[in-house]
């Protein structure tokens, strides 16, 4: 029952082109812009080698996060998940399919983004399981936070603050501006979102060959603990 689950949330997502779009078209085009044009300045090196690790991170924030809670949210509306809930498929089995999906999707985005990064000349470094670890842990820390956010707003309000928030992360968590750009304070807390703690995660190890990011690491997984605990805790199904 969860694997078809997963498979249908898989579907939907895939054929939705506002989620699309989110998902899939803005990191590229992000990517391959700021790649080809000098527009900011991301210090010495290539800039792909700056900008790939970054829009990974987005990446798993678009589809964890804001596609994860606009969906979710919208289906709460609609009584989509009251009527999935009194299905044979467990509430647990639900969330875990969901989950599932988002990992999916998440695959099919890292495969591309790198693909592309890499036909630009983007040259990685350092271990693939600290980047494995720093994806899992942030896809976790996002979705907490997605089904918190979609499972107490209204689907309208879901729409326009994850959107927001998105936009807002985008500019300052370290994604395409360097979070060094920013006054000492604001950087100060800057570094403890959990989008800042993941590109500058995978930055350190991807493009400077830094060893496993235990700081970013305990960010994010207090990050996860929390937004998954509040969303057990507070979600409401109608």
């Amino acid at each position: 029952m969860i694997g078809a689950q997963t498979a249908l949330e898989t579907r939907m997502l895939l054929r939705n082109g506002e989620q699309l779009l989110l998902t899939i078209v803005i990191p590229t085009v992000l990517l391959v812009l700021f790649s080809a044009v000098p527009i900011i300045d991301t210090g010495a090196g290539k800039r792909v080698d700056f900008l790939a690790p970054g829009l990974l991170a987005l990446a798993v924030m678009s589809t964890a996060f804001t596609g994860q809670a606009i969906a979710t949210g919208f289906e709460r509306r609609y009584g989509v998940l009251k009527r999935l809930g009194a299905s044979p498929l467990p509430r647990w089995a639900l969330m875990t399919a969901k989950t599932g999906s988002v990992l999916v999707t998440e695959v099919l985005q890292v495969v591309l983004l790198s693909v592309i990064a890499l036909a630009l000349g983007w040259s990685p470094h350092g271990n693939p399981v600290a980047v494995v670890l720093l994806l899992v842990l942030g896809t976790a820390a996002f979705s907490g936070l997605g089904l918190l956010m979609a499972g107490t707003l209204r689907a309208e309000a879901t729409l326009a603050a994850a959107n927001l928030v998105f936009l807002l992360l985008l500019v300052g968590g370290g994604v395409i501006v360097p979070l060094d750009k920013f006054p000492a304070g604001v950087r100060s807390a800057l570094d403890l979102l959990p989008i800042s703690a993941l590109s500058d995660g995978l930055r350190g190890v991807l493009q400077h060959g830094a060893g496993t990011p235990w700081s970013d690491l305990a960010v994010l997984a207090v990050w996860a603990v929390l937004g998954l605990a509040a969303a057990a805790r507070f979600f409401r199904w109608e």
